[in-house]
């Protein structure tokens, strides 16, 4: 059967995105790697239409609101690459697929009501529209049905997730509480990214492999690489928060600065403001005016070395999977990583 017309070009459009299409794979047998995966893809983004959908009229517009705006469905991705060290795309795989992305837009209705986000995927944040009450019960409500498509997959899928949860909702207290005085800013960060991003791409890949009957060997080597790569994802959206251009990002600029998130440029900023005249004006300026700041920390030598710093956790990423099998999995996400990176040129 042919997708239908929205779920082929979202397929498409992720997989020109991370290189998954013919320019990547030149042989037959790697061409066949790449339809599995946007085969599976289709088959996720089918499922998680119908996952996303309630009964109560208020519950199922908000439910679906982040999903039908769009998304790379990165996670997914992820789950479907590692499956393929085993027996390939199957329907627990697509399941957990499902599950591991409701999680991930879940958290969105939540991290946009701590940060008071406006925009999200080039929409109104999801509390601009109903309210923050409406939003978190929305996420409250997306992270039940995870947990019901989790609960079928078994007890193990269930302690994956009750796992994962956990660090996310630690690595969100430990970023609103901030460090304690005894520790190290940048290194606290890190630890926030590692729970609240590099956990749940952790679990993704973790889950391709466990539910495809691969070897228990590439279980450890594709966490680490999710894990890692997740640090790198949000170090580039560090850099991308200062994105001049709404339009590409589908976020206002400066919107975790404005919610008092210290990202890694700012956390940079303030480590050379000590010994830095001109760090130290600069990081003057952002207190008192974030949105006129913007443009100077965005081509600020910090910005450059947070570029650096995602770089550095990527090359971390793809050495992890060294105990992979050469072949087209271990080419995929090698490439997956350095499209993570490449998200900001």
């Amino acid at each position: 059967m042919t997708p239908n017309p929205p779920l082929a070009r979202r397929s498409n459009t992720l997989s020109s995105s991370l290189g998954l299409g013919e320019k990547l794979f030149a042989s037959s047998e790697e061409r066949r790697f790449a339809a599995a995966i946007e085969a599976g893809l289709d088959r996720v983004e089918a499922g998680l239409v119908t996952d996303t959908a309630f009964a109560d009229d208020i519950a199922d517009a908000a439910g679906r609101y982040l999903l039908e705006a769009g998304g790379k469905r990165i996670r997914p991705t992820l789950a479907l690459l590692t499956a393929q060290l085993g027996d390939g795309v199957n329907d627990d795989v697509i399941a957990a697929a499902e599950a591991v992305e409701i999680t991930h837009l879940a958290s969105l209705y939540h991290d946009d009501v701590m940060d008071d986000a406006e925009l999200r995927r080039g929409v109104p944040t999801a509390q601009n529209v109903w309210g923050n009450s409406v939003a978190i019960l929305t996420g409250d409500l997306l992270f039940a049905r995870a947990s019901r498509i989790f609960a079928g997959l078994g007890e193990r899928a269930l302690e994956l997730q009750a796992e994962t949860f956990e660090r996310l909702c630690l690595g969100q207290l430990h970023e609103t509480i901030g460090p304690k005085p005894e520790d190290d800013p940048i290194e606290h960060y890190l630890q926030v990214l590692s729970d609240k991003t590099g956990s749940l791409i952790a679990l993704a890949a973790y889950v391709g492999v466990v539910f495809s009957n691969a070897a228990s060997e590439y279980r450890e080597p594709v966490q680490r690489f999710g894990e890692s790569i997740g640090v790198a994802f949000q170090l580039i959206d560090d850099v991308i928060d200062l994105s001049a251009s709404t339009a590409e990002t589908g976020k206002t600029a400066g919107t975790d600065l404005r919610a008092g998130v210290p990202t890694l440029p700012l956390l940079y900023l303030r480590e050379r403001a000590a010994s830095e005249p001109d760090a130290a004006a600069l990081l003057a300026r952002i207190e008192q005016d974030v949105d006129a700041a913007i443009p100077e920390l965005r081509e600020h030598q910090v910005t450059r070395d947070t570029l650096t710093e995602a770089h550095r956790w990527a090359a971390i990423a793809v050495d992890a999977l060294a105990p992979l099998p050469d072949g087209p999995v271990k080419k995929a996400l090698t490439r997956f990583a350095e499209a993570i990176v490449e998200r900001s040129h």
